[in-house]
């Protein structure tokens, strides 16, 4: 591996608190560390399993600013935990066994698709009656979800940009209505889809180690204030922060796709 210099080091660590704040409140972090890693030369496999690696390890200051809404989504977990862990898996091992090029040109219509969900989901919720407890859905309801709960799993394996998105979408339409316990299921759940790609993203040894410290430190600090400061203003701005977020992601990727044809 390359050694780093000054001008990238602060990037990185910029990069990684910016993208641990993103995570903390919407997800598609991955998309502004991934970007930079590339800009200094970093092959992209190597970016995408470092900046997995080293957004995960700061997630510790996420998991601290949501731990008061940790009980009231840890019901979720019986349902959610399992097929977040084996989809993990599966999408880190297609990540090392195939290219992502096919896959990516995907990426912008879920991630659109994602947010027009989350931007419509109050009135869905309202529509179809839902609440926040899933021993009240119906079982093809709550089997949906945890299908749907696979499929972005193996993405987050995969690559990960957006997972956060994806989850806050599924998360409402099943009828949770608070965007802090929403995000702290998202973290919890995260942070799984994230450990077990980093560990198979280790066992296969293409982590950037130097870079992957540099940005868990900034990462954490990132993670630790946009949890707070999420939890400091009012729901319906968090929630179009999150809309900003998805939306902005979704256009720049559509962009990138289109400027590569």
């Amino acid at each position: 591996m390359s050694s780093l210099g000054v001008i990238e080091a602060v990037a990185l660590a910029a990069s990684a608190l910016t993208a641990g704040a993103i995570n903390s409140m919407a997800g598609g972090g991955t998309l502004i560390t991934f970007p930079v890693l590339l800009l200094f030369g970093t092959p992209p496999l190597v970016a995408n399993a470092t900046s997995t690696l080293g957004l995960f390890l700061g997630m510790g200051g996420s998991f601290y600013g949501y731990r008061r809404q940790m009980d009231a989504v840890r019901i979720w977990l019986r349902y959610f935990l399992p097929v977040s862990v084996i989809g993990g898996l599966l999408g880190s091992v297609l990540l090392t066994r195939t290219s992502n090029e096919q896959f990516a040109r995907m990426v912008p219509f879920l991630l659109l698709f994602a947010t027009i969900l989350f931007l419509m989901q109050g009135v869905v919720r309202r529509l179809v009656g839902l609440n926040g407890d899933p021993s009240n859905h119906h079982p093809h309801t709550l089997l949906g979800a945890i299908v749907f709960q696979f499929a972005v799993a193996t993405y987050g394996g995969y690559f990960g940009a957006g997972i956060g998105i994806l989850m806050l979408a599924s998360f409402g339409f099943m009828g949770l209505s608070d965007i802090h316990q929403m995000n702290a299921l998202k973290t919890v759940l995260g942070a799984l889809i994230n450990v077990v790609s980093a560990v198979w993203f280790i066992h296969s040894g293409i982590i950037d180690w130097p870079r992957a410290m540099l940005m868990t430190i900034g990462a954490f600090a990132g993670y630790f204030l946009g949890s707070h400061f999420a939890q400091r203003i009012p729901q319906a701005r968090v929630r179009g922060i999150i809309t900003s977020v998805g939306f902005t992601i979704s256009g720049v990727m559509f962009y990138r796709q289109f400027m590569a044809h």
